[in-house]
């Protein structure tokens, strides 16, 4: 216990240190992420000169204890999740992935919201075939954790059967590992298996500090991405948004309005960096090397 302790005090001091090293993005800078060039691929987000990791033995061993999980092909594919194995459908969110990570190093981030102005805009999609794909990086351990709890949609998406529940993880009432899978070696998920009662409450609690400081004292994840709910249907997301290094803002073509994007970004600014702006469910073709068709 003392060793988890003194780790959760190690990780709280290194957050800090990310704090005050990246200054937040205006908005009127925010980059989008929606239109990216190929690029060499990034390395993880580094280590602060004399910061101390976690063991790695005792990483390596928590993250092999997390259950094996297998989701079926066709499913992902009828959820249109593209990323799992690759190839030409799944280049604009490996474009995307090569993008974050250069921005998540040059800051020395880990945690990344992914949210919308509104609901039905595909950030559930976009954030599970972001992390499928950062998890096709070997040298990376990457987390998923479902955050949007009035409407979770992870565990549907994944066809996953068990009675996963990160909000108890979140209320300090039960460890990760009793509310995780793992795909592969190096990409964990947790989810929510239904709707929760009072999640507003919960994430203004601060139990949820305490529960991100401990999973990344345990697993020290290269990269924590958490699927957060709409920005404009509930306080939810701004409750825990203090909590995260940066926020992906996910909108909807012919949906979102821009002033939704603009309110959105003002609003996230004030309690994390912006990192950009992804436009979702839109049909476009590149002339050459690759096309793209994608709705959800």
């Amino acid at each position: 216990m003392e060793k988890i302790q003194s780790a959760i005090a190690k990780a709280r001091a290194t957050r800090a240190a990310r704090s005050r090293k990246g200054a937040a993005v205006p908005p009127a800078e925010a980059a989008p992420l929606d239109v990216v060039q190929p690029a060499p691929e990034a390395a993880a987000p580094a280590a602060e000169p004399g910061e101390s990791r976690p063991d790695p033995a005792a990483v390596a061993a928590a993250w092999s204890a997390l259950p094996g999980f297998a989701a079926a092909p066709g499913l992902l594919a009828r959820g249109h999740v593209v990323t799992a194995t690759g190839g030409k459908e799944a280049v604009p969110f490996d474009l995307m992935r090569t993008r974050l990570l250069q921005q998540m190093r040059a800051n020395n981030w880990r945690r990344v919201a992914i949210t919308s102005p509104g609901p039905a805009c595909g950030k559930s999609t976009v954030a599970l075939n972001l992390v499928m794909s950062l998890g096709r990086q070997p040298e990376l351990r990457t987390m998923l954790a479902e955050m949007d709890m009035r409407r979770p949609s992870l565990a549907r998406m994944l066809g996953l059967r068990s009675p996963q529940n990160f909000a108890r993880v979140l209320a300090g009432k039960d460890p990760l590992s009793a509310h995780a899978i793992r795909i592969g070696e190096n990409l964990a998920i947790s989810t929510c298996h239904g709707p929760q009662r009072q999640p507003a409450e919960l994430l203004h609690s601060p139990t949820v500090a305490t529960a991100l400081d401990r999973i990344e004292a345990e697993y020290d994840p290269s990269i924590f991405i958490f699927d957060m709910p709409p920005m404009f249907v509930s306080d939810d997301a701004m409750a825990v948004m203090g909590q995260m290094d940066c926020a992906l803002i996910i909108a909807a073509a012919e949906a979102t309005k821009v002033k939704e994007i603009d309110r959105c970004e003002r609003e996230l600014a004030a309690q994390t960096n912006i990192l950009g702006v992804v436009v979702n469910k839109c049909r476009y073709v590149e002339d050459e090397g690759y096309g793209y068709d994608y709705s959800s």
